[in-house]
C-alpha cells in the first residue's frame, strides 16, 4: 500500500513540475506601475481585449481588439508587428491571459499582460481623485 501512495505522490510531483516547465517565456505579467511607466504615452502596441461595449471606457492609448471572437482576433492582431512588444489587458486578467497565449502561438516574441486590468486601473484612478 505504501508503494501505491509513493507512486501517486511521484506522479503528482512530475505533473506539477512539468506544468511549470511549459510556462510560456514570451509572456510576462506587468504591474500598474510598469504600465504607467513603460506604456502610457509611449508609442507601443497596446491592446484592450475586452468587448467594444466595455471599451467605451478604456486606458489611454489602447486599441480595442476583442478576444470574444477568436478568428477575428487572430486576423486583427496579425496586422501588428510580431517583433515588437505587445501589451495586453482586459477587465481582471482572464481574457488577457488567454489572448497572451494566443499571441504567443501566433509568433509574437514579447508579450506583457497587465495584471489586474481595467478593474485595477479604475481603482487606482479613484484613489487619485
Amino acid at each position: 500500500m505504501k508503494f501505491f501512495y509513493d507512486t501517486i505522490i511521484a506522479c503528482c510531483f512530475t505533473l506539477l513540475t512539468a506544468c511549470n516547465v511549459q510556462k510560456d517565456k514570451a509572456i510576462q505579467s506587468i504591474s500598474l506601475q510598469t504600465l504607467k511607466q513603460d506604456v502610457i504615452g509611449k508609442d507601443v502596441q497596446f491592446i484592450d481585449v475586452r468587448t467594444p461595449e466595455e471599451y467605451i471606457q478604456h486606458i489611454d492609448d489602447a486599441v480595442n481588439i476583442s478576444i470574444a471572437h477568436r478568428e477575428q482576433f487572430k486576423h486583427n492582431v496579425l496586422k501588428l508587428d510580431k517583433n515588437k512588444p505587445v501589451y495586453v489587458y482586459c477587465y481582471k486578467g482572464v481574457r488577457s491571459r488567454r489572448a497572451s497565449h494566443l499571441l504567443s502561438t501566433l509568433g509574437f516574441k514579447e508579450i506583457y499582460d497587465f495584471t489586474g486590468g481595467w478593474k485595477a486601473w479604475q481603482a487606482h484612478n479613484k484613489k487619485q481623485q
